[in-house]
This record gives C-alpha cells, structure tokens and sequence, in this order.
C-alpha cells in the first residue's frame, strides 16, 4: 500500500471496486462525461432477492493496492471499464492490443471488463460483442447505462460463485495461507503440519469469507464469519489479520447501525434487472439480507443483531484494530484509513472528543505520501 484514500468510509468494505479509465487520447471533458453516466449505477438492487449490491467507482487506483485484495476485498479491483475513441477502422486493431494491455495490470483480481468504443462506425462496430460497445459519438449512448447494468450482473455471478466455492471448501487441513505482499517471504520453510499453521490458515480464510459475504449483501453471514476468524486469529496471535477482522465486524455493525452511510456523498439506489443465478438463489434466498437493516424474516432479525456490535463496542473494536495495525510498519496506510473511517463514525455518533483524539493518532502515522482524492 502506497497512498491512503482518505474519503473511504465504513460502508466501503462492502463494495466491489471499478476502475474507469481511458485507453488512447479520449478528451477529459468527455471522458468525465460518460464517467459519469456509468457511476450512476452504484447500487443495485438484486430482483428476486432482498440483496443489493454495491459498487465503488474510480478513475484512478494506484495497482500496487490492489496487492491487498486478499487482506480486505474491497481494496480488489474486480471491474475494468474502459473508454477510448477510435474514428478509423485500421486503427481498431491497435486500440484493442491497448485494452488488454489495460487488463493485464490488473488482470489477477479482475471478474470482468468491458470496452465502449466511441466514433467507430461500420463492419467492426456492427459485429455483436459482450464485451465491447459500440458508439457513434458521445451524445449518442443511451444504453451505456444497462450496459453497465449488464456488466454489473456479470461480476455479481462471479462474485457469488467465488464465495460459495470459499465458503464450502473440502479442503480440510489444506486451506491457502491468504497473505500481504511483505508477508510472503516470511512463511517459507514454516512447518505447514502444525496446529499454529492450519489455525492461521483458517482464521485468514474464514476472514476472507466474511468480506465476500458483506460484498455480495449477506450481512448476517459476513458477522458470523468475522466473529469466527477472530476466535481463531486471536488464538494464534496473528495480529495484522486479526486487526483486518476485528475492523471487518466494525464496518458490518455500522452498516448495520447507520443505514444512511457514515460518508459525505449519498448513494443513488437503481432498481434493476440483475437477477440470481438460479442455484445460487435457491440455496440462499432464505435470510438473505439487505444491507439497510430490513427484513421480514424476523428469525435472521434476531440473529443479525445478536452477532452485531453495539455502537460503543464499534468504537473499541476500531481501537483495538488499529493496535494490531499500528504494529507493522508496512500496514501505516491500513491503519490511517482505519482512523479516518472510526472518525466518520464518531462524528455521527456526536463524539467530539474520541473523535479527535482518532486524528491526533493519525497525524503521528508518518506515511511520506501524497494525498489521494478520487
């Protein structure tokens, strides 16, 4: 992790991440333009389920945090969307070659992409494609939005096939030791047999799980997740992740709590024609949840918030997580954003006073970077 966002907020964990950008020469004023219109759809509700999924757009994202992915998920770019002009069909070969260079930087954690082509007309424009769309001009775009739409159910699939596969894993004994980019030089040559070993493994992956789940609107799921990695990241001493879960079950309680978000920019709720794959909607449908704190299953009511923090304990918890980061120097911008999102919090909850004392610990993380605005 190289540069802080410092407009992140608790509710951001359960986004997916999409970076916009352009591939070629492409006017700002117009790149902005279609922008814009793609990140109206930033929260969709999914037909025939109680969920609603979240998307976090950016037009800039620096790739090295995106090595993070594993760590939290919403630090994973899942999405590409890239905009180019390309007037003249003999340049349309190099334009192409751009995009999957494009995809390629972030080509490990990407779910899908899609290309909208502006300018080009004729045989190439007219051939049928999912993942590239064709315009004549900027003013003429009318279906970019449910093609955005159309995208967005793309990465929810996938997204959702990725947490069933984690969540009922057969693996036994033999879980993946989900690691940061400094961490991996650490483990080699450790004793991969031992009870210290698989508990760390377990507590990392049942963390993992819990973020997949508050990504794909499954709260209840998400709490009980975390709750279980910090039983076993507790018992091991694995602080950094610990750290990662314990601030996990802050963002989901305030999810929970502060329906209304704890950031400054509103979000715009799309009904939409994203539906479920059939198996998946099946075999979770009931208890599915929002993330708004409805539902009419009063059983998973009960649960939800028997797993959830209390707005103090949200408060402690984000303390105490900010310890275990404060411990690693390579985790200084983990820990800054950790303040920034506790600060949001407390200014809804009216506490002045913890809330400054938030900034004056996060003014003594000595980071030598940049500020990031998106």
């Amino acid at each position: 992790m190289s540069v802080p966002d410092y407009m992140q907020c608790a509710e951001d964990h359960q986004s997916l991440l999409v970076i916009v950008q352009p591939v070629g020469i492409v006017p700002e004023e117009q790149f902005f333009k279609i922008y814009k219109k793609i990140a109206v759809a930033n929260q969709i509700n999914l037909r025939d389920s109680q969920r609603v999924l979240y998307i976090r757009y950016r037009h800039h994202y620096p790739p090295e945090n995106n090595e993070w992915g594993d760590f939290q998920t919403h630090r994973k770019v899942v999405g590409l969307i890239a905009i180019t002009q390309c007037c003249n069909a003999k340049d349309w070969p190099q334009t192409s070659e751009k995009f999957h260079l494009q995809k390629e930087i972030y080509g490990s954690t990407l779910y899908d992409s899609r290309l909208f082509v502006f300018g080009l007309q004729g045989e190439i424009a007219e051939q049928p494609r999912t993942d590239v769309a064709f315009y004549s001009s900027y003013d003429e775009c009318e279906t970019i939005e449910k093609k955005v739409e159309d995208f967005i159910e793309s990465l929810f699939i996938v997204l959702e096939s990725k947490r069933l596969d984690r969540a009922t894993d057969k693996s036994g004994d033999k879980i993946q030791l989900l690691c940061v980019p400094f961490e991996k030089k650490d483990f080699v040559g450790l004793d991969t047999d031992s009870r210290h070993y698989k508990k760390r493994c377990q507590g990392r992956m049942r963390k993992h799980v819990g973020d997949l789940c508050l990504q794909a609107g499954m709260l209840q799921d998400a709490l009980v997740h975390y709750h279980m990695a910090v039983e076993l990241l507790r018992s091991v001493n694995d602080f950094l992740w610990l750290g990662a879960a314990l601030e996990g079950l802050c963002s989901s309680s305030v999810i929970y709590h502060y329906p209304s978000g704890t950031g400054s920019k509103p979000s715009i709720r799309r009904d939409s024609n994203v539906c479920l794959p059939s198996e998946a909607g099946k075999r979770h449908r009931h208890g599915a949840l929002t993330t708004n704190g409805i539902s009419a299953d009063t059983s998973t009511e009960i649960g939800r918030a028997k797993n959830c923090l209390s707005p103090e304990d949200i408060i402690d918890k984000y303390k105490e997580a900010i310890t275990y980061f404060g411990k690693y120097k390579n985790a200084g911008v983990i820990e800054l954003e950790a303040c920034v999102k506790a600060v949001k919090v407390l200014a809804i909850q009216k506490r002045s006073m913890e809330a400054s004392e938030f900034l004056q610990n996060a003014v003594y993380i000595n980071l030598g970077q940049v500020v990031f605005f998106p």
